[in-house]
C-alpha cells in the first residue's frame, strides 16, 4: 500500500493508548506502512455535565469518526469495543476485534475496601447504570454517585467529594498504569461487564478490502466470538449502553460460554442465565440467551427501565 493509511480516534488519553497500540501492531507488521493517527472529539467527550443515560447512546462516542471515514477522511477507527453501537451505519463493517485485557470491572477505594468491607450507606461513584443496578443488587445500602471524566478527573473528583469508591473498567486503569490503585477486581458473580469491555475494535468501510486485509492478523479469535456472542445477545434485547445489561463471554477449548444480566435501576429485579454452545454459531447463542431471558420477563424489566431514564 503505497498511500498513508489514516486512523481515527477520539483524543482522550485512553483512546489514545488503545489507538498507539494499534499503530504499533501495524508497524510491526508493515514495517514501510505510512500510517497518520487522527484525533478527534465525538458527542460523548464534549457533553461532560450530563449523565449519559440522559443524553443517549447512538454513537455517543463513535459517530463524528464514523462520518470522517465515510466521508473518506480517515481510512479506519480505532474505539473502545464496548462503545460500538450493535447496528453499524450503512457502509461500515468490523475490520478486527483485538486481544482482550481484563473484561471485568474493578473498585477504586481510598481508604482499601472492597465491596463487602465498604461502611454502610457507603458513596460509590460510577458512570454506568449497568454497573449500579448490579452492585445494588449486591449491597442495596449503597449511595450510587453519578460520575463522568477521564482518569485523572475521577480520581480528582472522588477525593473533592470524600467518596468511598468508585469502580472502573478493570482495563482502561490498567492500560494506563493506574493498577496501584485497585483494591478489589470486582467478581463476576456480582457483576457481569459490558459487552465487548476490555477490547480494542477497529471499525472500516464495509467494501475496502485493502484495509480489512491490513487488519486481519488483528483479529482475535477468541475475543471476536465471544464478543459477537454478546452484542448479538444485546442486539436482540435491543439494549444500548445505557441500559442495566451486562455479558461476559469466554472461550474455553471449543466451547463458548456465555453468561447475560438484565437488571433493574435500583437492582431488586434481576434477571441473570448461562448458555454454553460452539463458537462458530456465536452470534445465535447469544440471541438464544436473549430469547430464554425474554421467556423469564427480561423485556418488562427493560421497559420499566426505559420508562425511568
Amino acid at each position: 500500500m503505497s498511500k498513508t493509511v489514516r486512523v481515527g480516534t477520539r483524543d482522550s488519553a485512553l483512546a489514545m493508548w488503545q489507538t498507539e497500540w494499534v499503530v504499533t501492531q501495524l508497524r510491526k507488521l508493515y514495517p514501510d506502512l505510512g500510517l497518520e493517527i487522527v484525533p478527534m472529539k465525538t458527542q460523548g467527550d464534549k457533553i461532560l455535565d450530563v449523565a449519559l443515560a440522559k443524553i443517549g447512546d447512538k454513537g455517543l462516542f463513535t459517530k463524528e469518526l464514523e462520518v470522517a471515514m465515510l466521508a473518506g477522511k480517515i481510512d479506519m477507527a480505532v474505539h473502545s469495543m464496548k462503545d460500538l453501537p450493535t447496528r453499524l451505519p450503512d457502509g461500515l463493517a468490523l475490520g478486527a476485534i483485538c486481544v482482550r485485557e481484563n473484561p471485568g470491572d474493578v473498585l477504586i477505594s481510598p481508604k482499601g475496601h472492597t465491596l463487602a468491607t465498604l461502611p454502610q450507606g457507603a458513596k460509590v461513584a460510577t458512570s454506568s447504570l449497568r454497573r449500579r443496578a448490579q452492585l445494588l443488587a449486591y449491597r442495596p445500602d449503597l449511595q450510587m454517585v453519578d460520575m463522568r471524566g477521564n482518569l485523572a478527573t475521577r480520581f480528582r473528583k472522588m477525593e473533592e467529594q470524600q467518596l468511598d469508591g468508585m469502580i472502573l473498567a478493570a482495563a482502561g486503569v490498567l492500560r494506563l498504569g493506574w493498577q496501584e490503585r485497585i483494591t478489589q477486581y470486582i467478581p463476576f458473580e456480582i457483576s457481569l461487564p459490558a459487552v465487548g469491555q476490555g477490547s480494542i475494535g477497529i471499525e472500516i468501510r464495509k467494501n475496502d478490502e485493502e484495509i480489512k486485509e491490513l487488519l486481519r492478523p488483528l483479529n482475535d479469535r477468541a475475543a471476536a466470538k465471544a464478543i459477537l456472542a454478546e452484542r448479538a445477545f444485546l442486539r436482540k434485547l435491543e439494549g444500548g449502553c445505557q441500559i442495566p445489561i451486562g455479558a461476559y463471554g469466554v472461550l474455553q477449548g471449543e466451547e463458548l460460554i456465555l453468561q447475560g444480566v438484565v437488571a433493574s435501576l435500583d437492582g431488586r429485579k434481576l434477571i441473570r442465565k448461562q448458555i454454553n454452545g460452539n463458537p462458530e454459531a456465536a452470534e445465535e447463542l447469544g440471541e438464544r440467551l436473549a430469547e430464554l431471558m425474554l421467556a423469564e420477563g427480561a423485556d418488562r424489566i427493560l421497559a420499566e427501565v426505559r420508562e425511568l431514564s
